[in-house]
């Protein structure tokens, strides 16, 4: 059996990742091969493939079958094409220099393709990231003035919060520390306050009115007059017409295509079936087809008055005689047993 360049596949669930191996035909997918010549991840954007071009190279020219996927990796990565290339050197139609010049310069070409696929999608990924997350926000600005922090006496202690007369005050008691003499008392310079000058009244002025037209009398427009609601008319009712369809599959001899003719033809109750003359009934399954003229319907009359006057009882009786809704001869009931 020839080998096999195939895929094995490794991997967790989900997530899985090949093996490029030289492999005997008869072994399991995952089992034991040969030679392992590269590596396939799926999972990336284009797929990683890292094959040593040159093994797989040789392996095919020695007879080595890949398969279908394993075949479009080779084709990818430009081993068919130097296979291609070798055929024609030995042809002769190519020397060997021009077809590992050309073989160069289409790994080369391939590869720079590969790397740009690469670089489109990080940055495509990169533009998705700050989509996501967003553009960084500025650092906020640290106030000026910060807030005091009152020390156990409720006195502020920060220096930045002390007003400048408080400042003159501290100094001169420093300055008066070390002397017998007390300190002199500072007196605070009041602060000069600014003389507020009176908001002068901005007199708004008044938002031109409208003139108010008189609005024009809406005539009504009267009142449709009333109709007398009309009686409604009595619905006629047929005489003889009944207000429920009697199940005549309770008759022997009919089912349920005969029973749907039979009310189609005006016959809906038993009552209806009794009075129904026999040639009437005749002509009713002869107009229906052949199919329905081997039927007898001698004693349907019989059966409906019995079922009209609800003695299914004795129904029940002529029934069990009856064979198929037919009088049975007694004649041929006695042939037959012989």
């Amino acid at each position: 059996m020839p080998a096999k360049i195939r895929l094995q596949r490794h991997g967790r669930k989900k997530k899985p990742f090949y093996h490029i191996v030289i492999a005997d035909a008869r072994a399991p997918r995952d089992g034991k091969f040969i030679e392992k010549i590269g590596t396939y991840n799926p999972m990336t954007s284009p797929a990683t493939i890292d094959l040593n071009r040159e093994r797989a190279f040789d392996w095919l020219m020695v007879g080595a079958q890949p398969t279908h996927t394993a075949r479009a990796i080779l084709k990818f990565k430009g081993v068919y094409f130097k296979k291609h290339l070798q055929r024609g050197v030995s042809k002769g139609s190519l020397s060997q220099e021009d077809a590992d010049i050309k073989w160069k310069n289409f790994i080369d070409e391939k590869d720079a393709k590969v790397a740009e696929r690469f670089e489109e999608t990080k940055l495509k990924r990169l533009e998705w990231h700050k989509q996501i997350s967003g553009s960084a926000k500025a650092p906020k600005k640290v106030a000026e003035e910060t807030s005091a922090k009152p020390s156990k006496d409720g006195a502020a202690d920060s220096k930045e919060n002390k007003s400048f007369a408080d400042s003159v005050e501290q100094t001169t008691v420093e300055s008066f520390a070390g002397g017998n003499d007390a300190a002199p008392e500072v007196k605070e310079a009041p602060a000069p306050v600014a003389e507020e000058k009176p908001v002068e009244e901005v007199k708004e002025a008044p938002a031109p009115v409208a003139e108010e037209k008189p609005a024009e009398e809406v005539k009504e427009a009267p009142a449709a007059e009333e109709k007398p609601a009309e009686e409604a008319t009595p619905i006629p009712v047929v005489s003889g017409a009944p207000a429920k369809e009697d199940d005549y599959k309770k008759i022997e001899g009919i089912g349920p295509k005969i029973a749907e003719l039979l009310h189609t033809a005006g016959l809906a109750s038993f009552s209806d079936l009794e009075n129904a003359p026999l040639d009437k009934l005749k002509g009713i399954l002869a107009d229906a087809g052949s199919r329905y003229t081997m039927h007898d319907p001698t004693t349907w009359p019989q059966q409906a008055a019995l079922a009209a006057a609800g003695k299914w009882d004795e129904l029940k009786v002529l029934q069990d005689e009856l064979d198929g809704g037919k009088v049975v001869n007694p004649d041929e009931s006695k042939s037959t047993e012989d």
